[in-house]
């Protein structure tokens, strides 16, 4: 696939204060298996175990891994939609874990969500100008209906919808339509940060592109800052200035595109970039393809150490016993003992 967006940001600014700041957050679910007796305690599966990172103002973070790994988990519990621990702190130095639902309110307008099943994430029984309007005004009291309803059909045009569709319901428009439909309904609050759940995974490859360039168009022009999350390396390219990789729960490598893409530095980066299709035969053949041994354990039950060392080509004793921590420059991290230099 191909887009016209290109990243705008490199290694976030020391000297700069983060839109988001967030350490140590981690989710866990309680879990009774059949056949447990009523007064055990459940099980606890970690979904998200310990994750840091800081997000500026108008930057994409991208997050990638595989099915299970925790991505879409650790958007819903920077929204409040997931129980967590640990700090995910505002800009004005809030910590949005934890907080009440009548406090979060406040932070509702300025963290807003796109969801990964465009026609699901809308009400059928709603018409596209009352789906785009809730949020304002639900935020916004007291606004004239006249103003409301110009706000969402400038909104309408913007993001490529005939504004006189304004009346029809989400059944009448298409997979890439309804995904519009829900970024308007995102930016119609003028939010500071947008969290990108897997959005182009429903769509064909051609609407894809259209949806991404749409994404960095108003990004660009509005100074959004993304969260945009995918199992897809090839969509994560051309949007994310910095890219972060989760597996099973755990951050395994966080740099900016150009050096993960060129030099990844952790073998499961090394290993999913391997696995993205060429459009071209010949280069095909002749690439080099990193297997993976077996399938992602079980998080009920993560190996000891390095949670990818069971599937990892380089594992050795260490990996076993000590869990990696991530290090290296800024600008480049990575949670590896033997990173593929």
């Amino acid at each position: 696939m191909t887009t016209d967006a290109t990243p705008q940001h490199g290694a976030p600014d020391p000297a700069l204060a983060p839109l988001l700041s967030v350490r140590d957050l981690r989710v866990s679910f309680p879990v009774r298996r059949s056949g447990d007796l009523p007064w055990r305690a459940p099980m606890q599966l970690q979904a998200v175990g310990g994750i840091d990172f800081d997000l500026m103002a108008g930057e994409t973070l991208g997050i990638v891994g595989e099915s299970g790994s925790g991505k879409s988990t650790l958007a819903r519990a920077l929204i409040g939609l997931a129980p967590a621990s640990g700090t995910a702190r505002w800009a004005d130095g809030v910590n949005l874990v934890g907080l009440s639902p009548r406090k979060m309110m406040r932070y509702r307008s300025d963290i807003q969500m796109i969801f990964q099943d465009p026609l699901a994430s809308l009400n059928p029984r709603m018409t596209v100008g009352q789906i785009i309007a809730e949020p304002l005004q639900t935020h916004h009291h007291g606004l004239a209906r006249d103003t409301v309803k110009s706000r969402v059909k400038d909104l309408m045009d913007r993001v490529g919808l005939l504004p006189n569709q304004i009346n029809r319901y989400p059944h009448e428009f298409s997979g890439g339509q309804c995904q519009r439909i829900g970024i308007a309904r995102a930016l119609i609050v003028q939010p500071k940060l947008i969290i990108c759940d897997e959005p182009v995974s429903a769509l064909d490859v051609s609407i894809q592109a259209q949806v991404i360039n749409l994404l960095s168009d108003l990004q660009r022009d509005l100074g959004l800052a993304l969260i945009f999350i995918a199992h897809d390396l090839a969509v994560m390219k051309h949007i994310s200035d910095r890219v972060l990789v989760m597996y099973l729960g755990r951050v395994m490598e966080l740099a900016e595109a150009e050096a993960l893409y060129t030099a990844p530095a952790h073998p499961y980066t090394q290993a999913l970039l391997s696995a993205v299709p060429v459009p071209d035969p010949q280069i095909a053949r002749q690439k080099h393809v990193v297997p993976l041994r077996g399938d992602l354990p079980s998080p009920m039950a993560p190996p000891s150490g390095c949670v990818f060392r069971t599937r990892c080509p380089r594992a050795q004793a260490l990996c076993a016993s000590e869990r990696p921590l991530l290090r290296g420059s800024p600008a480049h991290l990575h949670a590896c003992h033997f990173p593929v230099r």
